[in-house]
């Protein structure tokens, strides 16, 4: 199975099934010199897990991490990260009767055909726990865009009908984590929540949508056509699972458009530098950033894992039967999935800082060939007497 692999330079290789020991990464290109703990990634793997809320499955996963490799003395050293997250609440037996019976709309019968068998446990890789290691991963590169002033951030905007106001980069860093649902609005993440609760209740799911903006990108990344910001930008939020549509800037809406009224004039900013009067291209033009916020959405279906009744057949009796998945499933997937955006908008823009010169690759402290720095560890020999690493 080949596509575990994402990034040129801040590479990112994935390994891990639902129901399997564990999941985990490794992640190469992270410049040496970051100061990095496992609660750096901790905090981030925290927001994403399972059983934080009545509106997520009640999988018990506490998702801690272990870095296995490329740190030293609490400073990464250029080298790869290896990071393991066990699986502790794994409970295949519910997931018998499906080994010949594909689910409704999982990817069940695509992986048997593809392969001619599959980990079928929880979905096995198809399941959205793989995304634990996004995340992980996302965590180290936010501390890396943190350091060169680069954010992100995004909130839940719309779950079923219910759209949230717009609102502000302050705001959606104020309310997003102070609701379960993850809106920036609270008024509409009250309504949110209810819609939400109304289909739990009926056995059903319901999709949604989430807004995210990153703020600090510079100007010049990317390049035209292939590898142009939004098309890497879409390939990784499209390999979220259940996405369905990714939007940049005016979105769908750039149809309902004229060229006149789409267009942005040029101006000048206080340094003299040009500048688009309005943002409606979403901080990119050419496929290449302006300088300004690059915000989108991304959308997300309704769960596919229900507890209401649904027919499928068995491929090796022959037989059509009912089938019912009965399990810890999320009713909704946008809430957890803020953070998940969030990594893989910080793992691209991340590459692109990387491969344009904008970040040296080797080093946070951009100081080729110096090897006396505040993080090279020291030797023992040289350490005082009382202390726990002296030697004689």
């Amino acid at each position: 199975m080949n596509g575990n692999r994402f990034g040129r330079l801040f590479q990112v290789t994935t390994y891990g099934e639902s129901h399997g020991q564990g999941m985990g990464a490794t992640v190469s290109g992270v410049p040496a010199g970051l100061e990095l703990d496992e609660e750096d990634i901790q905090h981030e793997l925290d927001r994403r897990k399972p059983g934080q809320s009545m509106i997520s499955t009640s999988r018990g996963e506490p998702d801690a991490v272990t870095i296995q490799s490329g740190v030293q003395d609490g400073y990464t050293t250029g080298t790869p990260i290896g990071l393991t997250i066990e699986n502790k609440d794994a409970r295949s037996g519910k997931y018998e009767p499906f080994i010949t019976a594909p689910r409704p709309s999982h990817g069940d019968l695509t992986y048997s055909a593809k392969f001619g068998t599959r980990n079928w446990g929880g979905g096995g890789r198809s399941s959205a726990r793989e995304t634990v290691n996004w995340v992980a991963a996302g965590a180290i590169a936010k501390k890396v865009l943190r350091e060169n002033g680069v954010r992100v951030k995004a909130h839940v905007n719309q779950i079923d009908d219910i759209e949230a106001g717009e609102v502000s980069w302050a705001e959606m860093l104020e309310h997003t984590e102070e609701n379960d649902v993850r809106c920036a609005d609270p008024e509409a993440a009250d309504a949110m929540q209810e819609r939400i609760e109304e289909y739990q209740e009926r056995g059903d799911s319901i999709g949604g949508s989430i807004y995210f903006e990153i703020r600090g990108a510079p100007r010049g990344l990317g390049a035209p056509r292939f590898d142009s910001v939004e098309a890497r930008l879409g390939q990784a939020l499209m390999s979220v699972p259940a996405s369905t549509a990714f939007e940049f800037g005016l979105g769908r809406d750039a149809r309902e458009y004229s060229g006149s009224e789409r267009n942005e004039d040029w101006t000048f900013d206080e340094n003299g530098d040009p500048i688009p009067v309005g943002n409606d291209h979403g901080g990119l033009q050419g496929g290449i950033t302006t300088g300004q916020p690059i915000y989108g959405e991304l959308t997300l279906h309704a769960p596919t894992s229900i507890p209401s009744e649904q027919t499928t057949v068995d491929w090796e009796t022959g037989e059509e039967k009912t089938a019912q998945v009965i399990g810890r499933h999320d009713p909704v997937l946008p809430p957890r999935g803020v953070p998940v955006v969030e990594a893989m908008c910080r793992l691209t823009i991340l590459d692109f800082m990387l491969l344009g010169g904008r970040i040296n690759p080797d080093r946070m402290d951009d100081q080729p060939g110096e090897y006396r720095t505040a993080y090279h560890p020291s030797s023992p020999e040289n350490d005082p007497d009382d202390a726990e690493t002296h030697v004689e």
